[in-house]
């Protein structure tokens, strides 16, 4: 296939799909350097899978709830006109997370390697610590291999492989014929270990059996570039976002549902609303999920191909998710906590497997900010994630499943020594059929296509689509999902597109 190159060399009429992190990012960036830009979100707020909710005093991070690899999100506000720190208060998060395993052991995750390796070394024994610092090196250099030619840069396929295996000893270093837990079990001894890194693969949507070696990459810029929150909830980071769009002269048109991309003489020519309304563009970018969009907005034949390329990419998984507001404080509570079932490929099985289902005996994830702000005094507000599969492998709508299943997530709460049933004053729950209604993602989809298989990557959606005027950013094309990457994307659109 061939792909357009051109880039815009006038100002152009930009319509960005979509008010995610990724869209809003764009939207800046494009406004930045001359464009005229309308943003259509078909919500009554931006931010996307980056949401809030709020419920008698009680504030939720409804995504994402820390920022790592905050060096992308200075680069955007430099580049907008800004300054991170001067937008936004960022507090540094450490231990990134508490992670406690089946059999008791409690494991703090610090972002300061030397802290990390002894507490390695405490929790799980002596020499653990050494195995971690030789699996990182492996990992800092798989990052040093992939960070420019395939996360900072466009992806248009399997000969971007090639490409990169001319760069001498790279192609070994990533072994994309490895898995990560098969990375894992090359550097690692304890069990307990290889659990800790089979995580980072749901961080993708994926499964750690399946998903690539180059996964690595994610615990080594966790413990790297550290990670921190943003005082008020992760939210205001897509208000920043889009305050520093509209600083730069965005326009931003909410509850403006796009129903079509349109397109003559073969190229992108704006789009239409819902109601019929018709906004003419020279340039369109995407931030709509990518199945939703080639499927549901461009349904003619210039998405053939690209719907194709779709069909053979497996979604991620999804996430049902507890938000509770709890009276009282939890002592010695992290910021992040996980707890690990006893059996956690029966875990991957159940989601993975041929017949999906529930997880019996989950992963549970919790994210406990210790913040004044979202909380009335002496309360906490609670998030409570375990990884699930996604409408359509379970009917999440049936009567009772919801309510047995979030029943069962406090009951296992309590086993795990976080009773909070009697201290519950809010509680809500959503389930991966309330994300597919919220994001028109396939299924609730969190990160678009799951990273299983060594090919996955080549099956993202490219950031530049074969129609010409039409792009794609967000976590459903490259580079994938999760708050870095998607700012990331916003860039390369950006770059590809070029200043007016």
């Amino acid at each position: 296939m061939t792909w357009p190159t051109a880039t815009v060399r006038a100002m152009a009429r930009v319509v960005v799909i979509g008010a995610g992190l990724g869209g809003l990012a764009a939207a800046a960036r494009l406004a930045a350097a001359g464009h005229a830009v309308t943003v259509c979100e078909q919500a009554g707020e931006v931010g996307g899978k980056l949401g809030r909710a709020f419920h008698d005093g009680f504030t939720f991070d409804t995504g994402p709830s820390l920022m790592t690899m905050p060096q992308v999100f200075r680069e955007l506000f430099a580049a907008t006109g800004g300054r991170l720190e001067d937008t936004l208060d960022l507090v540094p998060v450490d231990p990134i997370a508490r992670y406690t395993f089946a059999d008791g052991t409690r494991l703090d995750a610090s972002s300061d390697p030397a802290t990390f390796r002894a507490a390695l070394d405490t929790a799980l024994g002596a020499g653990s610590g050494n195995d971690w610092r030789r699996f990182l090196e492996r990992a800092g250099a798989i990052w040093e291999a992939v960070r420019e030619p395939f996360l900072e840069s466009p992806l248009d396929g399997p000969r971007d492989l090639a490409r990169l295996s001319l760069r001498a000893g790279d192609l070994a270093t990533i072994a994309p014929w490895r898995t990560l837990r098969g990375l894992g079990r090359r550097y690692l001894r304890d069990d307990r270990l290889r659990i800790f890194l089979d995580r980072y693969a749901t961080y993708a949507g994926s499964d750690p059996r399946r998903a690539p070696a180059a996964l690595a990459t994610v615990p080594y810029v966790e413990q790297r570039y550290g990670a921190c929150y943003v005082c008020g909830g992760l939210y205001r980071l897509a208000e920043a976002v889009r305050d520093r769009a509209l600083e730069r002269g965005a326009r931003l048109r909410l509850s403006a549902d796009v129903e079509e991309v349109e397109t003559a003489g073969g190229r992108v020519t704006g789009i239409r609303l819902r109601g019929g309304e018709r906004l003419a563009a020279d340039v369109v970018v995407a931030n709509a999920d990518a199945a939703h969009l080639y499927r549901d907005l461009l349904p003619g034949p210039a998405g053939a191909a690209c719907r194709r390329r779709l069909r053979r990419a497996t979604p991620s998984l999804s996430g049902f998710v507890l938000l509770l507001g709890l009276r009282g404080r939890t002592p010695g509570l992290a910021h992040h906590s996980v707890l690990f079932p006893t059996d956690y490929d029966a875990e991957f099985d159940a989601l993975f497997g041929p017949a999906p289902q529930p997880v019996p005996d989950p992963t549970l994830y919790l994210s406990v900010p210790h913040d004044p702000a979202i909380a009335p005094p002496g309360c906490e507000s609670w998030f409570v994630l375990v990884n699930a599969p996604r409408q359509g492998q379970v009917d999440w709508t049936a009567p009772g499943l919801a309510a047995t299943y979030a029943e069962r997530l406090l009951d296992l709460l309590a086993v795990r020594g976080l009773d909070v049933r009697e201290r519950v004053v809010v509680r809500e729950v959503r389930t991966p059929a309330d994300l597919a209604a919220r994001s028109r993602a396939t299924g609730g989809a969190i990160y678009g296509t799951s990273s299983n298989g060594p090919r996955a990557a080549f099956l993202r959606p490219a950031n530049r689509s074969p129609v010409p005027g039409l792009y794609l950013v967000g976590g459903s094309s490259h580079p994938g999902g999760g708050l870095p990457l998607v700012t990331l994307s916003a860039k390369i659109v950006a770059d590809l597109i070029g200043p007016a």
